[in-house]
């Protein structure tokens, strides 16, 4: 007998999630999803009782499950007691949740999230939503546009990839020397992500996606006027948005890019990552 498996909460990408997992013969449920159309919708209580859970990401936003599809407001510390010690729940971004539940209430949370081959497939639909967002915000083509990349993580890669390819003039900036050798073998020039300052002034686009203080008030004075920042870190980010408004700089807060441009896609790595899991953890789906 198939266990049923309940998607709880979250954006589209959690619709996306429950249809294709209906699509691969699965027992699914969904709640808190109505107002994306989730399928097999089910009532709180029974879908509470599936033997495996898929939780939003992230978890929880201001100490309540992410339910950004429903007018329902479901407190977490409401929803962990009613929960079972042999229960599979799987959610992303748990962060420090994952102990606490473990200790507290026996449960086990596993974050879907927090593995490199789910990271690097949402890495695409957000460079790719990035791109989206900078032909939108810009009178010019990306084509002869003077870009910068800040980090060299999994995003930078992608887009020290695409903007070249779209005859941008691209400029990448990392920590590692290792990493400044890479972006130059690529066709790509270097920049010391510490040394920026005075090396701001040339750029149309800046693609920020170091997560720290990176474009404090004295660099972005040396961005032209009509330079156009996306933001695309994680909390905290990069930019000094106070500074940004006081100096007229336009910045493009992006978070959550591919559940916004690729929701599908976005799930589909989630549901791999589900079933990875699954996977080392010799359990049938």
């Amino acid at each position: 007998m198939k266990r049923t498996i309940a998607v709880l909460g979250g954006d589209m990408r959690q619709v996306c999630l429950a249809r294709l997992l209906l699509e691969d013969g699965l027992d699914v449920v969904s709640w808190g999803l109505e107002q994306g159309d989730g399928p097999n919708p089910a009532p709180l209580n029974q879908a509470l009782e599936a033997g495996l859970v898929l939780l939003p990401l992230p978890v929880c936003r201001a100490g309540n499950l992410n339910l950004p599809l429903t007018d329902t407001e479901l407190g977490a510390e409401q929803l962990w007691p009613r929960l079972r010690y042999d229960q599979l729940l799987l959610g992303g971004m748990t962060e420090e949740l994952s102990g606490r539940l473990m200790t507290d209430f026996g449960l086990t949370l596993l974050d879907y999230y927090d593995r490199e081959e789910t990271q690097i497939a949402n890495a695409v639909p957000t460079a790719e939503g990035a791109l989206q967002l900078a032909m939108e915000a810009t009178d010019r083509t990306i084509h002869a546009s003077r870009c910068l990349i800040i980090g060299y993580g999994r995003i930078g890669k992608l887009l020290a990839r695409m903007l070249p390819a779209l005859g941008a003039r691209t400029a990448v900036s990392a920590r590692r020397y290792s990493d400044l050798a890479w972006i130059e073998a690529t066709g790509c020039r270097g920049l010391r992500t510490a040394a920026l300052a005075g090396e701001l002034g040339e750029f149309d686009l800046i693609f920020n996606t170091v997560p720290s203080l990176v474009l404090d008030g004295s660099r972005l004075r040396e961005t032209k006027a009509d330079c156009v920042i996306l933001e695309l870190a994680s909390a905290p980010g990069g930019v000094d948005f106070d500074a940004a408004r006081a100096l007229g700089r336009r910045v493009i807060r992006a978070p959550g890019l591919p559940g916004k441009v690729a929701p599908r896609s976005a799930a589909a790595a989630i549901r791999d990552s589900v079933y990875h899991i699954l996977e080392e953890r010799g359990e049938p789906i």
